[in-house]
């Protein structure tokens, strides 16, 4: 006859219940070994080694992914080096910890999609399972972004080895005194040498210029990002201009879904799709030879064509021929780097953060400028960036 090994935890949670109970026992144990490894271990007698003692327990409550646990948190004295005894604070779960950092994440991941701060509780009741959950508390987590921000945006860039950059600048509508404005944040994207992608610096701009520009490219330069290969841009001259002060000897490629965006503004609409299967079959070519031979197809065919077309194709000259030449180089075809519009898919391998309307509403009306795009920056690499 079968019996049923879970007569002892049946009903509606019971999984949950039991999985909290054992998360319990392995945090209080991963407490006394940490207490154990600074000399105060639980019975351990007095002698050379013994820097502390223990001195009984109390409850504290700790949120995790599962719920509110809990556990017995050991008190103890230890001796410093200066022989005097202070009591013992944990690096594990620090003073005043009420949460894990993953619920942390959870509810400014659902406060940032555009949920407020009443309804933030009902949201995540299945994870909080009444724990206590305040305006101030989600006022607090929220006023950590800017300094988690400054933090990354003064990390160090040397163990990335970056070999390609994408630069360009973002314009998000922001309230700035009874007006609603596009503010600059100037985006600068890398490309490791293994292939991933990261974010390596967010700025608020006043306007997108060359000393603007060249800011931003001096702080990579100061946080040992070393001298990339290759840099992907759009049609602005201050960012040329910048990446040419910084690092002179630096390729530079104009974006091509720029340049093509550029020319079906400027052609009719019953020559746009003409215009961008000739564009791509140039672009994308399968040998040096054959780039060049289409280039000067496409400048003859479309200077008849249409002369905007053709005015704003010469403009940009041999910089939107650099990545295509670039692939070939050695007289082998090498990978390219990602373009632009499809590397800001991923922000550093995961996918790329869409603020919900909701959001876009609050941070556009209820915060300054400078204020909201931290927060919407913050949000950005909080969804999986580097």
């Amino acid at each position: 006859m079968e019996s049923d090994s879970s007569s002892g935890w049946q009903g509606k949670g019971a999984l949950e219940e039991l999985m909290r109970e054992r998360i319990r026992t392995t945090i209080e144990g991963i407490i006394d070994e940490e207490l154990a490894a600074l000399g105060a271990a639980r019975s351990q007698r007095g002698g050379p080694v013994r820097v502390g003692y223990r001195h009984g327990k109390r409850s504290r409550t700790l949120t995790t992914s599962l719920g509110p646990t809990t556990i017995a948190m050991p008190r103890a004295r230890l001796e410093g080096e200066d022989g005097r005894r202070r009591e013992w604070r944990s690096a594990i779960i620090p003073r005043y910890q009420r949460r894990t950092e993953r619920v942390d994440e959870a509810i400014l991941g659902v406060y940032l999609s555009g949920t407020n701060t009443r309804r933030l509780r009902g949201a995540l009741a299945p994870l909080l399972r009444g724990a206590p959950l305040s305006k101030d508390a989600v006022s607090r987590l929220v006023g950590r972004l800017r300094e988690d921000f400054a933090a990354w945006a003064q990390r160090d860039l040397g163990e990335l080895k970056i070999r390609y950059l994408f630069l360009d600048g973002w314009y998000p509508r922001m309230r700035i005194g009874k007006k609603r404005v596009r503010v600059p944040v100037l985006v600068t994207l890398g490309v490791c040498a293994d292939g991933r992608r990261v974010v390596l610096d967010l700025r608020l701009a006043g306007v997108e210029s060359a000393n603007a520009w060249l800011d931003a490219v001096r702080s990579l330069g100061a946080r040992n990002l070393g001298a990339p290969l290759l840099a992907v841009v759009d049609g602005n001259p201050g960012l040329a201009a910048a990446l040419r002060v910084q690092w002179p000897q630096m390729a530079l490629q104009r974006c091509t879904n720029h340049k093509l965006w550029n020319l079906l503004a400027k052609a009719p609409a019953h020559l746009r799709e003409e215009l961008a299967e000739d564009y791509r079959r140039m672009i994308y070519a399968e040998s040096r030879e054959a780039v060049e031979h289409a280039r000067i197809g496409f400048a003859r065919k479309w200077k008849l064509r249409c002369k905007t077309v053709s005015a704003s194709f010469e403009e940009a000259g041999d910089e939107l021929f650099t990545l295509p030449l670039f692939r070939f180089r050695n007289g082998r075809r090498c990978a390219p780097p990602t373009p632009w519009s499809e590397s800001t898919r991923n922000f550093g391998g995961g996918p790329r953060p869409r603020l919900r309307s909701p959001a876009r509403r609050r941070f556009c009306s209820c915060f300054s400028a400078s204020c909201a795009v931290d927060k919407l920056l913050c949000a950005a690499l909080s969804a999986g960036t580097t």
